[in-house]
């Protein structure tokens, strides 16, 4: 099987938890996380609002754990563009 390799890999507003996995290790040696998505809590807001779409509180951190060196994570409401519950993480992997 071939396997391709990132410097960068950003994701926005998608979580499909079997993927979290195959895209750390999709990252290249130096290469750069941007992960953006709705966290619990979202549902007071609006979809998503079922909780298989929806990051636990520190969910992007764990995934990271002992694989990515995080340089920035928040979890935090939003008001634009529109009222949210979001988790963002910011991670390189590794030389």
């Amino acid at each position: 099987m071939l396997f391709r390799s990132f410097d960068a890999i950003v994701v926005t507003r998608y979580l499909h938890r079997p993927l979290l996995t195959p895209i750390v290790e999709a990252l290249a040696g130096g290469g750069v996380l941007i992960y953006e998505t709705f966290a619990a809590g979202n549902e007071r807001f609006g979809r998503p609002r079922n909780p298989e779409f929806l990051l636990q509180p520190g969910e992007l951190l764990e995934m990271a754990r002992g694989r990515l060196h995080v340089l920035a994570f928040e979890d935090l409401y939003v008001e634009q563009p529109k009222p949210a519950m979001m988790q963002r993480i910011c991670a390189l992997r590794p030389s």
